[in-house]
């Protein structure tokens, strides 16, 4: 039996969107359980979640004592139910909370592939799912408790919905009842996720397609009325709520202080010209990157045929407004991957000519090779000798996913490539994150300090020590996490009175002086329970941590 003849087993009626979702979570599932938190993004958007369990408050978003007036609630009430389905708000387990962000990908990825079957078979559907699914972005932040991989899968859904309805049309299967009531659950979970992105995407993908054809009879399938009341109801009574509690102040911080200056700048130091996410896409999309020279071929000669227009109208306007964006991050254009994907699914439905394919193999053999350095790069800076093996293996994996599937392709086996570049990019994405990236010990601050305060009985649900501990000159999210709420992140003189107080405290090297001279003024002795050096990764700087605690017979506070 050949590779195609498996191929279209596997991919008959539920099990290529089943299989595709499969992939994806083979895909996210080795880093989300091996990789530390992450700052500064997942440990606020986790911090936030861990609160609102704490405190049952499930409507005003905060970190700390400080509202966190920038998305929506989706994402935290997603991971509210995985922590409390899971694990506890006490174990701080950031995997628990990363679970909706895998399945977010996976979603992705079965949507896509259903999407895509009704324009161009079974085949090409589960082989879309699979490309976008090991995309390296999406993989990635498959592990990262945020937004992204739950808008994607969202998004996704929304428009292969969508496209069931326009393919129904075009000569296409039926849609069936379910494709309008999807395509609105997708709406009001990507704006209860994100706001207003999955809707711009989908609004945009119509008017394009409309503009195009000049006719819009196939829209009155969305059932327009009960649709909105049903985005109504997932969103409004949040919306409401939160209007409520907050006086409107959600609404004007959202507004003025995140979207605003995204819109009107690069905030936050992540402003970019036109073309950075166009730059960006080859090692992003990755081991997908082989097919993109027959995507863009298939893009230009065949944009008439129904599927390859649809695809299109989702791709273009949307890629247009993140590239003019002036606020640019690398995640932004993600739900657009799934149009590339059917692109790239469509291309290997005939035969890909010679350029296309030498161009695919040279691109995706250079992208695999620069991730395979990238490996060794990161232990030369970060590691060391007992690192190597797992870097060699990464490499190994990544660079064989270029290579060999760039080989396989020229050899004119197009099908053949794409599976092997999957499987090896996702294998070598897995040993990236896995096996590679938890060891580079100086990169992980937040949880070494946390290990050193739990070998010392310091951490406050050990219920041992004193709580909070104080934190001069480190203000990581991580940390505040990983050591719990109460954490006090200030300066040195806090630091100096929770040692008079017999509390932990955490003082990084550029505080030490101003830390003795407070610890002085109370004649508090400290005792060094460990040293913690490495990179903050989030703003570059080196740091050295001391983690310290009262000395015995160190005087105390009066009311200790």
């Amino acid at each position: 039996m050949t590779f195609e003849d498996h191929l279209g087993r596997l991919s008959r009626g539920w099990r290529g969107p089943a299989l595709a979702a499969l992939i994806a979570l083979v895909a996210g599932l080795p880093g989300l359980i091996a990789v530390p938190a992450l700052d500064r993004d997942e440990s606020r958007f986790a911090q936030a979640t861990a609160q609102m369990l704490e405190s049952r408050d499930f409507v005003v978003i905060s970190f700390q004592d400080e509202p966190r007036f920038k998305k929506p609630v989706g994402i935290h009430w997603l991971q509210a139910a995985s922590v409390s389905l899971v694990s506890s708000p006490e174990a701080r387990q950031i995997w628990a909370y990363r679970i909706p962000s895998l399945l977010g990908a996976m979603l992705a990825a079965a949507a896509c592939a259903w999407g895509a079957s009704a324009f161009f078979g079974a085949e090409a559907g589960l082989l879309a799912g699979a490309l976008l699914g090991t995309t390296f972005l999406l993989s990635t932040e498959a592990l990262i408790a945020k937004t992204d991989a739950v808008l994607c899968g969202a998004t996704v859904l929304a428009l292969a919905a969508l496209a069931r309805i326009y393919a129904e049309t075009h000569e296409g299967p039926p849609a069936g009842r379910r494709a309008w009531l999807l395509f609105w659950l997708a709406i009001g979970l990507g704006t209860l996720d994100k706001g207003p992105i999955t809707p711009m995407i989908a609004g945009l993908t119509i008017a394009v397609l409309v503009a195009l054809d000049r006719k819009a009879a196939w829209l009155r399938r969305l059932n327009w009325v009960w649709g909105i009341i049903l985005v109504v109801a997932i969103v409004g009574p949040w919306a409401g709520a939160v209007t409520v509690a907050t006086d409107g102040a959600f609404w004007t911080a959202a507004f003025t202080g995140d979207l605003a200056p995204k819109l009107a700048g690069g905030q936050e130091t992540h402003g970019a010209p036109p073309g950075y996410h166009t730059a960006l896409a080859p090692l992003l999309m990755f081991p997908m990157t082989l097919l993109l020279p027959a995507a863009a071929v298939t893009a230009w000669t065949r944009w008439r045929e129904p599927g390859v227009r649809f695809a299109l109208a989702w791709l273009i306007p949307a890629w247009i407004v993140f590239e003019a964006t002036p606020t640019k991050l690398v995640h932004y254009t993600l739900p657009a991957y799934g149009a590339v994907a059917w692109l790239a699914a469509a291309a290997l439905a005939q035969p890909i000519g010679p350029r296309s394919r030498w161009a695919g193999a040279l691109i995706a053999s250079v992208i695999g090779l620069a991730l395979a350095a990238g490996g060794f790069y990161l232990v030369k800076l970060y590691g060391d000798a007992s690192d190597i093996p797992a870097a060699a293996l990464a490499a190994l994996l990544l660079a064989a996913a270029g290579l060999y599937g760039g080989w396989r392709l020229v050899r004119h086996a197009p099908a053949t490539a794409a599976a092997a570049a999957v499987g090896l990019g996702l294998a070598g994405h897995a040993a990236l994150a896995a096996g590679l990236a938890p060891r580079l010990r100086p990169l992980w601050l937040s949880a070494r300090v946390e290990t050193v305060l739990e070998g010392a009985k310091l951490l406050p649900d050990q219920g041992i020590a004193d709580a909070p501990v104080t934190v001069a000159g480190y203000a990581e999210p991580s940390l505040v996490f990983g050591v719990g709420t109460p954490t006090e992140l200030a300066g040195p003189e806090d630091a100096a009175q929770a040692i008079y107080e017999h509390r932990p405290a955490v003082v990084e090297a550029r505080q030490e002086v101003a830390f003795e001279k407070a610890l002085a003024v109370y004649r508090a002795q400290t005792h060094l329970v460990g040293t913690v050096k490495g990179l903050d990764y989030s703003d570059g700087k080196k740091m050295t941590l001391r983690i310290y605690q009262a000395a015995a017979g160190s005087p105390q506070a009066p009311d200790q």
